[in-house]
């Protein structure tokens, strides 16, 4: 102990609010990142501009949103009342201020703490609010949060509404830039909460009619679906529910106010009870719930006075009330579901008769695999406890706060020299470790017993936790760590099969991603740079002139876990893997791995060739 250490009022420090929130952005916007995973911080920005805009549609003004991302310049316009002209700079530079605090104006509002345009302005570069109301318009523009200018209000004929205008702070967000997919995705979501409302993005115009029926057909393929998507909608729920023929697991997309709760909660908790429910009274069986779930790919949406989310992201809901004097969640989803899904299924016998045969053949699957289930849950135990396939972290082991959770990490890895490098380098709160014992089986075409009985297959899905849900994933990023050559590329593969044929939904929702590690080092006394392809290499090589030494990496063993942090720690570069919407992940599945194929060949031709030729040339 320091004997000489004062604590005196001159150790009190007061932060303002933007100080406070570009000190600890984590506490409004959860994790940072790059932009390669769907919930970085940069769309949980633009996510929170657009709400407002989704909170005026709601109240009935303004049907159109327009949005725009060019380079990493974010603007977003609507066309509702506009907010009014003497509290533009407060709203969004002035905590606890907005008009979702009057309950009457927005009940069921998606933003209830008067943070989201705040945390916006603070975390960008630079900000700029224009509201247009009763043919006035008010301006303001800032820096870091900092108000550098105020316009009007002055006379104007553009349309009412609020544009804003933002550019993630890349002081915050380091590399960052916007994937399309990610917004496109998002986007979707908002028109099939809100039918009728159209958003344009960068030109692209989205709208849906049908609401969460539209979802289930835009994220699965019809030939897929067992039976007819069952869709129903309430004052303030909508449900849609079908169930896939290939797919194993259950898949729940899940919403409160329009939030996308990925997390699930309260409601997602309650909609899976209330289904096993009113099945079992409508067959008068009592069948087994892991049966009656079992490929399930279902939507709910809610809408709840106030709601209560267990994080600022709002990705999980803990409201257990609807608000008002309504009942509790769970009281409210089980009783619609169970009149509202037992009229369906009374109306519409064939349904009713496909589905029942879906849940029998689940059943007949169970008692199938139930003695190898057993004896493979025992090995998992086993080998969790004696040996060094999973090292995990802590998030799990309750050493750091679940507020992590959205940053915990399994990095997937072959060989004893390659995980033991990630283990030395890792960040033991929040990233674990798999070590793969050679190449994984190719499990195309084949069924969910060979997961029980290949040991890395079995031990794997235990350490994600995914063997009946998502909902219990253990970890938010599952990387794929392997070699950039022949051999690490084939492994790459194979695991991909592998999580396609029995747990697609890990890729549709965007847990999964392909760690980029440096092909070259090149370094002079003074600096060292890493480099990703080629072309980085060159520019190096001209930036630090002269002759630096160049060092191309062959293997993830070769780098020193040193180096390697740096590899996997802020600046890590992920290219996640996603879903062809065109192709049918049954087709997609039937051209990779499938029988040989001209049309294979040309494809690996014309694709890969490149790609190999600078790996056997380096």
């Amino acid at each position: 102990m320091l004997e000489n250490a004062q604590y005196t009022e001159d150790n009190i420090r007061s932060l303002d609010w933007k100080e406070h929130i570009r000190m600890r952005p984590g506490m409004y916007i959860g994790k940072l990142g790059d932009g390669s995973s769907a919930d970085d911080g940069i769309y949980i920005l633009l996510k929170e501009v657009i709400d407002n805009c989704i909170d005026e549609f709601v109240m009935g003004a303004g049907k159109t949103i327009e949005i725009g991302i060019k380079d990493k310049e974010v603007n977003v316009r609507d066309y509702g009342r506009g907010i009014p002209l003497g509290k533009v700079v407060d709203v969004v530079s002035k905590m606890n201020t907005g008009g979702k605090y009057d309950s009457r104006a927005f009940k069921k509002s998606v933003g209830l703490n008067g943070v989201g345009t705040k945390a916006v302005n603070a975390l960008s570069s630079s900000f700029k609010v224009q509201s247009s109301r009763e043919g006035m318009l008010k301006t303001a523009e800032f820096e870091q949060g900092t108000l550098i200018s105020e316009n009007g209000p002055e006379e104007t004929s553009r349309r009412k509404g609020t544009k804003v205008t933002f550019s993630p702070d890349e002081a915050i967000f380091k590399n960052y830039k916007f994937r399309n997919e990610y917004v496109e995705r998002m986007l979707k979501n908002y028109v099939y909460l809100n039918p009728g409302l159209t958003i344009v993005f960068n030109g692209e115009k989205f709208h849906s009619e049908n609401g969460l029926k539209d979802l289930l057909e835009d994220n699965n393929s019809m030939e897929d679906m067992a039976y007819p998507i069952i869709h129903l909608k309430g004052e303030d729920i909508e449900i849609a529910i079908t169930h896939s023929k290939t797919q194993y697991s259950e898949e729940y997309h899940s919403f409160v106010n329009g939030q996308n709760t990925t997390q699930g909660g309260t409601h997602q908790a309650a909609f899976r009870e209330a289904i096993v429910k009113t099945v079992r009274d409508f067959y008068n069986k009592n069948y087994d719930p892991s049966d009656v779930r079992k490929s399930i790919v279902s939507a709910i949406a809610i809408k709840v006075m106030e709601p209560v989310f267990e994080s600022q992201t709002k990705t999980k809901l803990g409201s257990t009330d609807m608000g008002g004097e309504l009942p509790t969640v769970r009281t409210y989803i089980n009783d619609f579901v169970g009149t509202y899904l037992d009229n369906y299924l009374h109306k519409n016998p064939e349904t009713a008769e496909k589905l029942q045969r879906k849940i029998m053949q689940a059943e007949r699957e169970r008692k199938e695999l139930s003695g190898i289930r057993k004896l493979a849950k025992d090995r998992a135990k086993k080998a969790s406890l004696h040996n060094k396939k999973l090292r995990d972290c802590r998030v799990h082991l309750g050493d750091t706060k679940n507020e992590r959770s959205l940053e915990s990490t399994l990095f997937i890895t072959e060989g004893d020299s390659a995980s033991g490098s990630i283990t030395k380098s890792r960040d033991v709160n929040t990233q674990a470790v798999f070590s793969l014992k050679g190449k994984p089986l190719n499990s195309y075409g084949m069924t969910k017993k060979i997961v029980y009985e290949n040991e890395e297959f079995n031990l794997l899905q235990a350490a994600l936790n995914i063997e009946e849900s998502m909902e219990d994933l253990r970890y938010n990023n599952i990387v794929i760590a392997t070699d950039a050559d022949v051999d690490g590329m084939h492994i790459r593969l194979l695991l991909i099969t592998f999580f396609l044929q029995f747990f697609p939904e890990l890729i549709k929702e965007n847990h999964l991603y392909i760690l980029q590690t440096p092909l070259f080092r090149v370094r002079n006394k003074k600096e060292t740079l890493y480099c990703y392809s080629e072309e980085e290499k060159t520019a190096a090589i001209e930036k630090l002139s002269g002759k630096p030494e160049i060092t191309r990496f062959k293997g993830l063993g070769e780098i020193s876990p040193d180096e390697f942090r740096y590899f996997i720690g802020a600046d890590i570069r992920l290219e996640p893997v996603m879903l062809d919407k065109a192709m049918s992940i049954e087709n997609l599945l039937e051209f990779y791995m499938g029988k040989n194929t001209p049309e294979r060949q040309k494809f690996i031709i014309e694709n890969l060739k490149v790609e190999l030729d600078i790996v056997e040339e380096n």
